[in-house]
C-alpha cells in the first residue's frame, strides 16, 4: 500500500458534521435533530449538504419535507454511530480518570511535613476516590516534564506559564523550647537574644538580620549560628534545646499549640512571601485539581477556587 493511499484512507470529514449525521440519520429528522443538538434547523441542513459533498454522495433523500436514508446513508450511520459510541465512551472514561484517581502534589518538604501531611486525613474523609501522593522536594516543579498535577509554593507568586493562587500569608517570630525562657540566660526580649545561638535556615538566611533590625535589635551579629537546608529541621533544633529558630506560623502552629515551641518575643516581622497552590490555569479545571484546591481554600478559611477566578483582586 504506498504512502499516498495510506494518507488519503485516514482523511477524516469534520467532527461537527459527523456529530450532526448520527444525530438526523437515528432521529429520522433534521428538526429533531436540531433540538436535541440545541441549533437551528436550517444549520442541521447546511451540514448536511456539506457532508455529502465531503463525500460525494448522497445521505438522506428527502421528500415531501421528510428524510430517509439512502442505501449509502444506511451503512455510513451503522459505522459512524460506533465510531462516535467509542469516542463518547473513551471520553467518559478519561473524564472520570481526571475526577479520581492519583493526585500528584509537589511540595516543600517543610510544609508538607509540618501542615500538609497532619490535615490529609481530612482531604481523605472528604473524597475517598482520589489518592494523593506527596512529592516532596525544594525545587520548583517543571509541569511540562514532571508528572505533577499541582504545586505548593512559597514566594512572591510571580513563576512563569502559571497560575499561582495565594493561600496562606505568613508571619515571622522567634521560637525555642520551653527551657530556654526560664535556663541560666533566660529570654524575654529581644536583647536577650544575644545569649543564645541563632538558627537559620539557609534559604531564609536574611531573615533573622531583617526581625532583629526591625524588632530593634541592631547590635546582635544576625549571621552567627548554625543553618539547615529545610525550615522542619531548623524547628526541630529548636524544640530540641538547641537554639532560638525564626519560625513562619503555619510551620510552627502546631508545635506551638502543644507546647513544645514557645514564642520568646511578640514582636512579628509582616511576611513578604506567602504560601500559593501553583498549576497551569486549565489543570484548576479538572475535578480532582478543583477537588483539592477548594479542600486547601476551605482549611484557611477562604472561598472556594470558582469565587477567586472570577475576575478581580486575588485574596
Amino acid at each position: 500500500m504506498s504512502l499516498m493511499h495510506r494518507k488519503r484512507r485516514r482523511r477524516l470529514p469534520p467532527l461537527d458534521a459527523l456529530r450532526v449525521f448520527e444525530a438526523a440519520a437515528r432521529l429520522g429528522s433534521f428538526t429533531k435533530a436540531a433540538d436535541e443538538l440545541a441549533v437551528t434547523q436550517a444549520a442541521v441542513s447546511h451540514r448536511m449538504r456539506q457532508l455529502e459533498d465531503w463525500l460525494g454522495l448522497a445521505l438522506f433523500r428527502r421528500v415531501n419535507r421528510q428524510v430517509a436514508l439512502t442505501e449509502a446513508g444506511q451503512v455510513y450511520q451503522r459505522r459512524v454511530a460506533r465510531a462516535l459510541d467509542e469516542l463518547w465512551a473513551a471520553t467518559d472514561e478519561v473524564l472520570l480518570r481526571q475526577a479520581r484517581g492519583l493526585l500528584t502534589v509537589s511540595v516543600l518538604p517543610s510544609f508538607a511535613a509540618k501542615w500538609l501531611v497532619p490535615r490529609l486525613g481530612d482531604f481523605r474523609r472528604a473524597h475517598p476516590e482520589i489518592d494523593v501522593r506527596i512529592d516532596a522536594k525544594p525545587e520548583l516543579v517543571d509541569f511540562q516534564r514532571h508528572e505533577v498535577d499541582l504545586a505548593i509554593r512559597f514566594g512572591a507568586g510571580t513563576w512563569p506559564g502559571v497560575l499561582a493562587i495565594r493561600f496562606l500569608t505568613e508571619d515571622r517570630f522567634p521560637v525555642c523550647s520551653p527551657k530556654l525562657l526560664t535556663g541560666e540566660r533566660p529570654l524575654g526580649q529581644p536583647a536577650d537574644l544575644a545569649q543564645h545561638v541563632l538558627l537559620h535556615d539557609d534559604d531564609w538566611h536574611e531573615d533573622w538580620r531583617s526581625w532583629l533590625k526591625a524588632a530593634g535589635a541592631t547590635d546582635i551579629d544576625a549571621s552567627r549560628g548554625p543553618a539547615m537546608n529545610d525550615s522542619s529541621l531548623v524547628l526541630q533544633a529548636a524544640i530540641d534545646g538547641q537554639g532560638v529558630a525564626l519560625a513562619r506560623g503555619a510551620l510552627a502552629e502546631a508545635d506551638l499549640a502543644v507546647g513544645r515551641l514557645v514564642r520568646p518575643s511578640a514582636f512579628v516581622l509582616p511576611a513578604q512571601f506567602a504560601y500559593f497552590l501553583v498549576a497551569p490555569a486549565p489543570a484548576f479545571r479538572q475535578p480532582k485539581i478543583a477537588a483539592f484546591a477548594d479542600w486547601v481554600l476551605a482549611t484557611v478559611g477562604l472561598p472556594p477556587l470558582a469565587m477567586l477566578l472570577e475576575p478581580g483582586p486575588m485574596p
